[in-house]
């Protein structure tokens, strides 16, 4: 099949060195929900994973999984690089903007235009870390703030407080604002999206709950989603499409979770539980799969399938296919 045509929306680069923004892709027909290609680039004598990852819309969860033998630091020149710029479209509804936890992962679905075909645009975030969960649910963008001032809530003031980094109760727009240039607010109180002024820490799990962009990113969209888009905020580290007739299933760690009180399961590092056993992660794949194939019949190699959810490495793959005039699934057999 042919590949989604694939647009740059930023200045014309000059030099590999210069960050991409987003990668846009044409939305797939329905019945089809996998855009984009694994690629591979040579990383150069001065990179790190992380210079490669902005180069090419990408985070560091996204980097570093897919190249689990190379140092991050000092991959080294010459290196080979995968680069997972293939995405399964999350499950429901493709407007607005979704952002998907488990994966760190935005994805934009704009109002096409009278005469455009539509597009979705897709970018790598961070997301709020352990003791700070950003929300699941269903909100909007609420207003947009260029050069916006950091109003630090005394919780987050009184954590800087104990680490010796005290925190005035504003911080100004400038170098030293969190916020980086633009901010959008969402309908949760507290929750924005918006860019950083620590670009190396996206597509990490470190913020206090609000998504944090690459500076390049949040321009773009600021400027391109409108005040009312709506915003779901979901957490699906399992997700299968189609491709044709191809079942592909792409699969990202579970997010770890704070010990909750009570618990007789082990803490580690003293206050968080081990990622969710593999028990778990199959129950999860043997319900999506039934949910991909409820209005459309298909046969999934196990074996296969399961080893992806033992790599966790987020990249798709071919697992199944489509089961032509079959009267039940293979989930059954």
């Amino acid at each position: 099949m042919p590949l989604d045509r694939k647009l740059i929306h930023s200045l014309v680069l000059t030099s590999l060195a210069g960050p991409v923004t987003a990668e846009v892709y044409d939305l797939p027909a329905a019945g089809n929900d996998v855009v984009g290609a694994v690629t591979y680039t040579t990383s150069r004598a001065e990179d790190t994973l992380l210079d490669i990852a902005r180069r090419h819309g990408l985070g560091y969860e996204d980097i570093v999984r897919a190249n689990p033998e190379v140092d991050t630091w000092l991959p080294g020149e010459g290196t080979q690089i995968v680069l997972p710029t293939r995405y399964i479209l999350p499950p429901g509804p493709r407007r607005g903007v979704v952002l998907n936890l488990a994966e760190y992962r935005m994805y934009y679905f704009p109002q096409a235009k009278n005469g455009e075909d539509p597009v979705v645009m897709t970018y790598p975030i961070s997301i709020g870390r352990m003791d700070w969960e950003t929300p699941l649910g269903l909100t909007q963008v609420i207003s947009k703030v260029r050069n916006p001032s950091w109003y630090p809530p005394e919780s987050v003031r009184q954590e800087h407080l104990a680490d010796g980094d005290p925190l005035p109760r504003v911080v100004p727009p400038g170098p030293q604002n969190p916020l980086g240039d633009f901010a959008m607010r969402l309908g949760l109180p507290g929750y924005l999206i918006h860019g950083t002024n620590r670009p190396a820490g996206v597509g990490m799990r470190v913020t206090h709950g609000c998504i944090r962009m690459f500076p390049e990113d949040i321009e773009y969209v600021f400027e391109h989603i409108p005040v009312k888009t709506p915003v779901r905020i979901i957490n699906e580290p399992v997700k299968f499409g189609w491709d044709g007739d191809d079942l592909v299933l792409e699969v990202h760690r579970t997010l770890e979770r704070p010990l909750e009180e009570g618990s007789e399961a082990e803490p580690v590092d003293g206050d968080v539980v081990e990622e969710a056993p593999v028990a778990d992660a199959l129950t999860t794949l043997t319900m999506k799969f039934i949910a991909v194939t409820r209005e459309r019949t298909g046969q999934l190699d196990w074996l296969a399938a399961e080893s992806l959810v033992d790599k966790a490495d987020g990249i798709p793959a071919t697992t199944g296919f489509a089961i032509k005039n079959a009267a039940t699934s293979a989930a059954f057999e």
